[in-house]
């Protein structure tokens, strides 16, 4: 949904609530910035609306978990930004979190594609999935990764529904 959707509907998901809060950044004199992060196969992408203090990238996000929404201002590029969300980006006990796409400047996309728009937002969610992605996590380090453990699953079970 865009902005006004969610502005009128009370309720997101995390691609809405970047929308929100790249709007948001965007009025405050901050350019309007998202970031996808991609995740493996039977997992979903996180998005993340991001902004600079100096030269230091911090990013705002919505999710039910506790664990990956706002991030200080204090990560020296997108790469160590992205890292940061890593450990708790977990579905089933396995970390799932494996790309990271340049920052998406919404400034050059018509506001009515993602500010005022009714229904889905199609075109800005392809335009975040098919921007340019990174890899994460080096060739071959994916069959080393840890499950999380029993601590960690339980901890993860927080969820913020309001």
């Amino acid at each position: 949904m865009s902005v006004v959707a969610v502005l009128r509907e009370k309720r997101a998901h995390c691609v809405e609530g970047a929308f929100v809060a790249a709007c948001a950044l965007w009025l405050a004199g901050f350019p309007p910035l998202l970031m996808d992060m991609g995740a493996a196969r039977g997992d979903v992408d996180h998005v993340v609306a991001l902004f600079r203090c100096g030269r230091l990238w911090g990013a705002i996000s919505k999710s039910n978990s506790p664990f990956l929404r706002y991030r200080d201002p204090i990560y020296r590029s997108l790469r160590e930004l992205s890292l940061s969300y890593f450990p708790q980006y977990v579905k089933k006990r396995r970390k799932t979190l494996r790309t990271y796409s340049v920052a998406v400047d919404l400034r050059r996309y018509d506001p009515s594609l993602w500010v005022t728009h009714e229904g889905f937002c199609h075109t800005m969610v392809d335009t975040l999935t098919g921007a340019r992605h990174f890899s994460l996590l080096p060739p071959g380090s994916e069959r080393h990764l840890r499950p999380i453990d029993e601590i960690e699953a339980r901890s993860n079970l927080l969820k913020d529904f309001q």
